[in-house]
């Protein structure tokens, strides 16, 4: 495989734009385009060669060597498609297709993020507000900012974590939690250190984000989402559901997380971030999210800076109640931003849940934007299998940039 430069990528970006331009416009999928007209999300006719075709055998010896069912990726430059592929199946004998939704878990908290941003630069907040003042019933909410809560600083054990939480999830896949109960699990053990002393990840601290962008707004969270950064970043196939259910046409998943193999899709997702913030989406609109959250695109320059680094760079220091497993070092290399991954040179998410894994990836020097959402096969031994494929595509297209693991 040849690495790129930027001007390559351009050149080939620019070419396979009138591959795209070409196709007819539909209602299936959610692709945008310049002048927000929409798009199908589709496959890309298959690569001769190239960069394209490089990216297309990572992603099947990945699926093979890993015992995916299927996996869905997007390569774009510029917001021009470099390639838009689908392998293998949503269901047997149903072939999988870039249109199919699936749940984007963790990228949600990226909109979380940038949304709170978005308030900073008009006026309406300060990051350093104590949450108190919206969330009042909130033990220590004094002492907990809305930085805190977008950097995951609190110190609030994560519920997830909690002993018995995930056997209660698996016992009971479909059961519908509500925020209180998952906000009082983690609010009713003691803290793992002072606010803003140390970083440790904590679902809780996004649920309280969720609640308390509703009281500063007087919003729904998911109208709120929609306004600030869905809608200006062009993401017609990226929606909350306040139920199990995917918007068809809908990328199966299955797990062995249970001791046998078994369709996974619509298990409940409630527990996984703030209610409103619980979303579907396709892989064009992965894509394009990658881009607009990455580079800052809704964000003046000060909010970007706080996006990719809140003050969470240094923290991280194992203590007695936060293990290194947990209290994670923060570098200036891999770091935890606004709900965001910082990964060297690249801004990141990627989730993993319930049989579905997906990672989004932007890097700002060559404005690349990596796509990839995966299902498992019986044979999967689970994992972040996306965010291995996004990287060893990094790797091929970018390899003075590689993406690093974080912790």
């Amino acid at each position: 495989m040849r690495p790129l430069g930027r001007t390559a990528l351009l050149r080939l970006a620019a070419v396979t734009a009138l591959v795209t331009l070409s196709v007819p416009v539909g209602t299936a999928g959610g692709a945008v385009g310049d002048g927000g007209q929409r798009r199908q999300c589709v496959s890309s006719p298959r690569p001769g060669g190239g960069p394209a075709l490089d990216v297309l055998r990572i992603a099947e010896q990945a699926k093979a060597e890993m015992d995916l069912k299927s996996v869905i990726l997007r390569v774009t430059v510029d917001g021009r498609e470099v390639i838009t592929s689908a392998l293998g199946e949503s269901m047997t004998g149903v072939p999988a297709d870039p249109a199919m939704h699936f749940r984007n878990g963790n990228i949600a908290i990226s909109y979380l993020g940038t949304a709170l941003l978005r308030l900073v630069d008009e006026g309406r907040v300060g990051l350093d507000d104590p949450v108190a003042r919206w969330l009042p019933d909130l033990a220590g909410g004094d002492r907990i900012t809305l930085r805190m809560l977008g950097a995951s600083t609190t110190g609030l054990v994560d519920y997830v974590k909690a002993p018995g939480f995930a056997e209660s999830v698996y016992a009971d896949p479909f059961r519908q939690w509500t925020p209180e109960e998952l906000v009082g699990i983690s609010t009713g053990a003691d803290r793992l250190y002072d606010p803003g002393t140390n970083w440790s990840y904590s679902h809780a601290n996004f649920v309280l984000l969720g609640a308390a962008l509703e009281k500063i707004t007087g919003t729904r969270l998911d109208v709120l989402l929609q306004r600030l950064v869905l809608d200006p970043l062009g993401l017609r196939e990226t929606r909350n559901s306040f139920t199990p259910d995917i918007p068809a046409p809908v990328l199966h998943a299955f797990t062995s997380d249970r001791g046998t193999y078994e369709e996974s899709t619509f298990w409940n997702p409630s527990w996984t971030t703030a209610p409103g913030a619980v979303e579907t989406t396709d892989i064009c609109d992965l894509a394009r999210s990658a881009g607009g959250v990455g580079s800052g695109e809704l964000l003046s320059a000060s909010a970007r800076q706080e996006l990719l680094n809140p003050g969470t760079v240094g923290l991280g220091t194992p203590t007695d109640r936060c293990p290194a497993t947990v209290c994670l070092a923060n570098s200036a290399a891999t770091h935890y931003g606004m709900g965001v991954l910082v990964l060297g040179d690249w801004v990141a998410q990627h989730p993993l849940f319930f049989g579905y894994s997906a990672s989004q990836d932007y890097l700002p020097c060559e404005r690349l934007s990596i796509a990839v959402s995966t299902t498992q096969g019986p044979g999967a031994q689970g994992g972040h299998s996306a965010h291995t494929i996004a990287q060893r595509i990094a790797a091929a297209l970018a390899p003075d940039h590689p993406i690093p693991d974080f912790g």
